[in-house]
């Protein structure tokens, strides 16, 4: 479990007030319970920890070239043909040769340190890039959820309105029957209502597709979701968001270290001009079964051993460029690595200004929604009442429900649209992983255990298990419909 010197409440920053963690559940109700679910399961969180697993190993990779190394060979040669007389009584007719070497660097130019350096420091920018894919995945998560929530509303709001209408149709007949309206009031009213079916089978696709993609963010089907808790740790102003989304913004933390691990590459291109200096030892047996010497192989010893050990010094004089050639473009890839850096600084600045203003403009509208909701709920009940009376005809009482419909479908998504704008700017801030969203009723996952784990491994012959599938597949799930239970 990752341990963190911040109290739980406040790890628990944004979505307050629901119940501790036990286990994963085989539905998902509430919001935290969805985001539990996708941190346990979705496949692209899950790809994104193995690709992190591999980048750990470019720390044993890198400094295997600074460690001893030892190797063995193994000969065996049959001669098949000789010439001369000479090679036909003194060349040996068969050889077996076992030879081992080691070899100890003592100076390397800096390379090795510099390559350890450069993987240690991949590692830390992988690290980010996998809370920057957390992040993104927890973003989907609400995002689906709010949609589910959305389209029942919906889909209520419609199914309301297909049912007033039905109403209002067989009121419309029967005053037509008594000579009280018009066919064209009857055939107005038949109109509005085939519209609003057609608006209600729209609705429920609508629904339909935000269950499929459900489904497939959070690998469960949706069942009785609830109301998501209040946002918190929402920032006062563009500028607080814009300051801390600079110090913690995963995306920007990453390239930060790969700019760094980029300058360290410069440092190994430049070491292969530098000379290097090894230790070597090995030993040789050779045996030429008898065959040694011809007829006078008993006269000469026919298997022999020898051992060697010395110092070696490789200076390099003039290797056509290659070196400064390879340095040279190193410096271009941290170039690049560091305009990259501007280029996303950029981006995050941008997106957290853009969500900070659509969230400010989704509560903007929550608000305005609201009035209009509530004042054409008055004006339909005031054009209904005048109805009675022959002031309103039932083109207005139509047109009173549609607007009606449309203000209630407007604040629905004003709500929609402010949640999950509130929820990607502190994504965009780097406050919406699993260590703030409380995620930690289980055990979380932590990079820096497989990183630690593989460090300091030198075993040629260590393996892993091989790998198995830890996201949950979705093909036994079945199709969504656009029903809801409309109480």
């Amino acid at each position: 479990m990752i341990s963190s010197g911040v109290s739980r409440t406040a790890r628990w920053s944004l979505l307050a007030g629901c119940a501790a963690l036990l286990a994963v559940p085989a539905y998902a109700d509430d919001l935290r319970e969805a985001l539990v679910m996708a941190y346990n399961t979705n496949p692209t969180l899950q790809s994104a920890r193995a690709q992190q697993r591999a980048t750990d190993e470019g720390v044993p990779i890198a400094r295997s070239a600074g460690l001893p190394s030892a190797s063995s060979n193994v000969t065996y040669t049959e001669f098949t043909s000789r010439s001369g007389s000479a090679a036909s009584t003194t060349a040996p007719g068969r050889n077996f040769d076992v030879g081992v070497s080691f070899n100890v660097p003592l100076y390397t130019g800096g390379s090795v340190k510099n390559s350890v350096r450069a993987a240690e420091t991949r590692v830390t920018a992988g690290q980010s890039d996998l809370r920057g894919t957390e992040s993104d995945v927890f973003v989907q998560v609400v995002t689906v959820y709010m949609d589910v929530l959305l389209a029942q509303q919906v889909v209520k709001l419609n199914q309301g309105n297909v049912e007033r209408l039905q109403v209002n149709l067989q009121a419309t007949r029967d005053r037509f029957e008594i000579g009280d309206l018009t066919r064209t009031d009857v055939a107005q009213s038949d109109s509005r209502l085939a519209v609003a079916r057609g608006q209600l089978r729209s609705a429920e696709a609508n629904l339909i597709g935000a269950r499929e993609r459900y489904i497939q963010v959070v690998g469960k089907e949706p069942a009785n979701l609830q109301a998501p808790p209040p946002l918190m740790g929402l920032p006062e102003s563009t500028e607080v968001a814009v300051a801390y989304a600079l110090d913690h913004n995963p995306d920007l933390l990453a390239v930060q270290q790969r700019a760094k691990a980029a300058g360290y590459d410069v440092r190994v291109a430049g070491a292969s001009r530098m000379p290097r200096v090894s230790l070597f030892a090995g030993g040789d047996y050779t045996d030429y079964f008898g065959t040694l010497g011809g007829t006078n192989s008993a006269l000469l010893d026919q298997s022999g051993t020898s051992t060697q050990a010395g110092v070696r010094a490789t200076i390099p004089l003039f290797q056509g460029g290659a070196p400064a050639a390879q340095r040279r473009a190193a410096q271009a890839r941290e170039d690049a690595t560091l305009e990259q850096q501007v280029a996303i600084e950029r981006a995050v600045i941008a997106n957290v200004r853009s969500a900070y203003a659509q969230w400010q403009a989704s509560l903007s509208l929550i608000t305005s929604s609201q009035t209009a909701v509530d004042a054409a709920t008055l004006s339909l009940e005031g054009v209904r009442a005048e109805n009675t009376v022959g002031n309103r005809t039932i083109l207005d009482i139509l047109n009173a429900e549609q607007e009606l419909l449309s203000a209630q479908v407007q604040l629905e998504t004003a709500r929609r649209n402010a949640y999950v704008a509130g929820f990607t700017l502190l994504a965009a801030m780097g406050k919406a992983e699993a260590r703030d969203l409380g995620l930690d009723g289980g055990i979380l996952y932590d990079p820096e255990v497989n990183a630690d784990r593989v460090r300091g491994k030198v075993w040629d012959w260590s393996t892993d298990p091989a790998p198995t599938v830890e996201s949950t597949r979705t093909v036994d799930t079945k199709p969504q419909d656009g029903s809801v239970t409309n109480p």
